[in-house]
């Protein structure tokens, strides 16, 4: 009886071990070997200079830190491409002398995901998020980087999970 629950065991193990599907908190369930992130063109009208290598470097961290797939330069079994489309500074509440109380920067990204062992898979897809901040402020320095971190951590975790997660 005994030799039948280590066999048990071990055959439980094995199998869970031996599949190539990954399951964790982050919900990604299908992990590819590789991936690769091509550069993202800054296309908004207003261009806030080097947010596109920003962005290209969050979403790779990103990856690196969630999946156990490898990032490499060419011939990836995933592949994110795209554009950064919006960069806008636009003011969303007012005060009562008509002024503006606060102001919202959004950032749009247009992603496509390629994933060359699934064809199913592949999307072409708008990620847009904001992050409001007082109007007497400006945009620059500590606010300006709070500000895109939190769009990229935000624009890139819902990158990821379209992309390798079943959310």
């Amino acid at each position: 009886m005994k030799i039948l629950k280590y066999i048990f065991i071990l055959t439980i193990c094995l199998t869970t071990f031996g599949c190539k599907v990954n399951y964790s908190f982050t919900g990604i369930t299908e992990t590819p070997e590789t991936f690769q992130v091509n550069f993202f063109q800054n296309n908004a009208d207003l261009v806030e200079p080097g947010l596109d290598q920003l962005f290209k470097n969050t979403l790779e961290d990103l990856i690196v830190n969630q999946t156990s797939a490898n990032l490499v330069t060419t011939g990836g079994e995933v592949i994110y491409e795209g554009e950064i489309t919006e960069y806008r500074i636009s003011p969303m509440t007012a005060t009562a002398e008509n002024t503006a109380a606060q102001n919202r920067l959004t950032i749009s990204v247009n992603v496509r995901y390629i994933n060359t062992k699934n064809e199913e898979k592949d999307f072409e897809k708008r990620f847009s998020f904001f992050y409001d901040y007082p109007a007497n402020d400006q945009l620059t320095g500590s606010i300006k980087d709070t500000a895109h971190e939190e769009i990229l951590e935000r624009l890139t975790q819902d990158i990821l999970n379209d992309s390798l997660a079943d959310w």
